[in-house]
């Protein structure tokens, strides 16, 4: 069985943030989902909860920090092509969010871009090919990351 992950998010506003996820292709499982939260399917292997932050606080006492203010992680999906990662960040503008809150990234073997969703999580899309990657790094090219 391949391990799964469940990215917990803090929004303020659960039918907003539920139709942005929409937007950039997620789908909401009805059965981890309620007034409070909505459970996003991104890949049989990603789901995110969006939690309102009254629901987000069962669950630590932790402050929930302003995301348009600070990061305190970035969430990185690889995709396939430099093309689906500009059409992924335009997905996200039009439903809302932010391009581009961190340096876009072309290294020739590896492409990057970013979008805030509507509380300024910040997601990361990036394609990566490896060989490429490999060779340019056999030849004194700079190392990804």
């Amino acid at each position: 069985m391949s391990q799964k992950i469940f990215i917990n998010l803090p929004v303020s506003d659960v039918p907003r943030s539920t139709a942005f996820y929409e937007a950039l292709g997620a789908t909401k499982n009805e059965r981890f989902s309620n007034a409070t939260t909505s459970g996003m399917v991104i890949s049989d292997t990603i789901h995110v909860m969006l939690m309102s932050h009254q629901r987000w606080r069962d669950f630590t006492a932790k402050t929930i920090p302003d995301a348009k203010a600070s990061a305190q992680m970035l969430l990185c999906l690889m995709l396939e092509s430099p093309a689906a990662c500009d059409a992924a960040v335009e997905a996200a503008v039009a439903a809302g969010g932010k391009a581009d809150p961190t340096p876009k990234q072309d290294y020739g073997f590896m492409y990057g871009r970013s979008y805030e969703d509507p509380d300024g999580h910040i997601w990361e899309v990036a394609w990566m090919d490896l060989a490429a990657m490999e060779k340019a790094m056999a030849e004194g090219g700079p190392a990804a990351g």
